[in-house]
C-alpha cells in the first residue's frame, strides 16, 4: 500500500465513521449503560460508525486484525492491527457538546505506527506517525508542534475527571494540579490535540483502554511531545497515562505523581 493509498483509506475510514455518526448528534438518541455500578454509556451512533469502519477494514485488508470498543477483538494476534474507539466522549456527545472524535490506530507487532483523530462535527483531523503531526480542517492544513514548558506551575494541565480517578491516584493527581497554572476538565481525546497543537502542556489520566490511548500516541509524539505511563513506560496497554509536550515538564510531572 502506498502513502497515498494508505492516507485514502484512513480518511474513507473517517468518512464512513462520520456518515454513520453526525445523524445522531445533538438528537433525542437512546443510551445504554455499559457498567455496573457507573455509568459507561453507549449508543447507536458508537455502534454504527464502528460496523462501518470494520465492513472496509474488512474489505480492504482481510488479514489485518481489528481491537474496537464496542465489538471486540477479531485476529488480535495479527501482524497489523486497527485499533477503533468510534466515539472517544461518548459523554461529551450525549451531552451535546463537540468535545469527542473518532479514534483510529494502525499498529504492528503491539507498536502505534499512525493515528488519527476525526471529529466530523467540526471537520478536523489530527493526524501523526511518529516522525510528524498534522492539522487539517477549516483553518487549513499545518504541521503540528508542542510548546516549551519547563515546569508544572508554567503548565495548563487537563484531565477527562477526576472523578474517574481511584482515591490514591486522586490524590497523586491533586498534588499536579494545586502546582499547575491551570487545570481544565473534559476534552477526552481533543485535550491531546491540543497538546500536540501547542494550547496544552499536560494531560493526566487514569484507567485508559488501548483504545483510548493508542491512536493518539503517534500524534503527540509525532508533534513533539512525550507520553508514557506514570511508570514511564510506553502505554501500549492503557492504565494510568501521562502525556507532556515538553520532557522537563513531564519529569516534573512524574516525580509529583510518585510522592
Amino acid at each position: 500500500m502506498t502513502p497515498v493509498d494508505f492516507d485514502s483509506f484512513v480518511d474513507a475510514l473517517a468518512a464512513a465513521a462520520g456518515a454513520a455518526i453526525m445523524p445522531f448528534f445533538r438528537t433525542s438518541l437512546g443510551v445504554d449503560n455499559k457498567s455496573i455500578g457507573g455509568f459507561d454509556p453507549v449508543t447507536a451512533a458508537d455502534r454504527a460508525a464502528e460496523q462501518a469502519m470494520r465492513a472496509l477494514i474488512r474489505e480492504k485488508f482481510p488479514a489485518h486484525g481489528v481491537i474496537g470498543e464496542e465489538f471486540g477483538p477479531e485476529r488480535a494476534d495479527a501482524e497489523y492491527v486497527w485499533v477503533l474507539d468510534p466515539i472517544d466522549g461518548t459523554k461529551s456527545f450525549i451531552s451535546g457538546m463537540p468535545a469527542w472524535g473518532t479514534l483510529i490506530a494502525l499498529t504492528r507487532g503491539g507498536q502505534p505506527l499512525f493515528g488519527m483523530m476525526h471529529q466530523p462535527f467540526t471537520r478536523e483531523h489530527f493526524t501523526g506517525d511518529g516522525g510528524g503531526a498534522r492539522y487539517r480542517g477549516p483553518a487549513g492544513n499545518r504541521a503540528l508542534r508542542v510548546r516549551e514548558c519547563t515546569g508544572v506551575s508554567d503548565a495548563i494541565l487537563f484531565t477527562t475527571s477526576p472523578l474517574l480517578m481511584n482515591k490514591t491516584d486522586h490524590a497523586a493527581f491533586a498534588r499536579v494540579e494545586a502546582k499547575a497554572k491551570l487545570s481544565r476538565y473534559g476534552g477526552d481525546c481533543y485535550a491531546y490535540c491540543m497538546l500536540a497543537a501547542g494550547h496544552v502542556d499536560l494531560v493526566i489520566e487514569t484507567e485508559l483502554k488501548p483504545y483510548d490511548i493508542l491512536p493518539l500516541v503517534p500524534i503527540v509524539t509525532g508533534a513533539g511531545g512525550i507520553v508514557t505511563t506514570w511508570e514511564g513506560e510506553p502505554p501500549l496497554a492503557g492504565g494510568r497515562v501521562i502525556a507532556a509536550g515538553d520532557k522537563r515538564v513531564h519529569a516534573a510531572a512524574m516525580e509529583m505523581l510518585r510522592g
